[in-house]
């Protein structure tokens, strides 16, 4: 249990740190063409790695869908929505809000699953979402742009949520690390055709980029994506979308260190008033609450 803890932590640490690599690069490129490369990169990657392995096999029909599922969920609408977010809105804005993946997988999973959420849970997923706008409106900024780009992050992580579900169910036949190759490399191809009608003509900007892109954007494409869900994806299909999204706060908070340290964006008290918010919004919304309150009163007292 303790290698799947020590996996989770990782890919939090390569997560929450890809944010204010992500925020790099979009100085330089516009986001869907930079992501459709990075993502690619990922997928080629994973694949080495499982040929290394020898574990990589073709899918099943069934397995199809749900690698195409996921894809579209995990790879195109997270990815895309992340970074035209992250092009609109603050690195510290938008670790704050992916802060909110655990009570949304655990919402989402109750729902999906039939096994409604308790009033605690609820009150839990509220205050979560209050936490998200303390989060918004931090500064005052009134921007619809700056609002905008909240809203995108919001999607991203949504988005994310619901392909845990998808990635779950496929991983009951399929090992999760060959799905996460798959799902790369559809999901890019995906993004590079958006890009092309969305931003058409950008890769030429490849070509003038400083070395330092490069250096961020294979650290971003190989360890934060193509590792980090690697080891993410294995993760779920071992403890279940909603105990291993519990360590998604961790991510959060590499995310703002690393706005803080990297960007030199400025964390104010609204921001830490909303990421406690969030923090109790995930205790109460992913359960956890509830169960010590169950086992602690279900432990038999000392007699005297």
């Amino acid at each position: 249990m303790w290698k799947l803890y020590t996996y989770l932590t990782i890919t939090m640490l390569l997560w929450g740190l890809n944010l204010p690599m992500l925020k790099y690069l979009l100085t330089f490129m516009n986001p869907v063409t930079m992501t459709a490369l990075r993502v690619l990169t990922a997928g080629i990657t994973v694949f080495i790695i499982l040929a290394a392995l020898k574990i990589v096999r073709l899918p099943t029909k069934k397995e199809w869908i749900y690698i195409v599922g996921g894809a579209i969920l995990n790879v195109v609408c997270h990815h895309y929505f992340l970074t035209m977010g992250l092009y609109r809105t603050s690195g510290t804005n938008a670790s704050l809000i992916l802060g909110t993946g655990p009570v949304l997988t655990a919402i989402c999973t109750a729902l999906i699953l039939r096994n409604y959420p308790t009033k605690i849970q609820w009150i839990g997923a509220a205050v979560g979402f209050v936490g998200i706008g303390s989060v918004v409106l931090a500064g005052g900024e009134a921007i619809a742009g700056l609002q905008l780009g909240d809203a995108f992050i919001f999607l991203a992580i949504l988005t994310q949520v619901l392909s845990f579900l998808v990635i779950a169910k496929a991983a009951r036949t399929l090992d999760p690390r060959v799905l996460t190759a798959y799902m790369l490399i559809i999901g890019s191809l995906l993004l590079f055709v958006i890009s092309f009608i969305q931003e058409p003509g950008e890769l030429i900007k490849f070509t003038t980029v400083p070395t330092s892109f490069w250096v961020i954007f294979a650290t971003s494409a190989i360890l934060s994506t193509a590792v980090g869900h690697m080891l993410y994806n294995y993760s779920i299909a071992q403890l279940g979308p909603a105990k291993a999204a519990i360590f998604m706060n961790l991510s959060t908070l590499f995310a703002l260190t690393g706005s803080a340290l990297f960007l030199d964006e400025i964390i104010t008290g609204r921001h830490l008033f909303g990421f406690l918010l969030i923090i109790i919004g995930v205790i109460l919304g992913s359960g956890a609450a509830e169960e010590l309150y169950k086992k602690r009163k279900a432990t038999p007292k000392p007699s005297h």
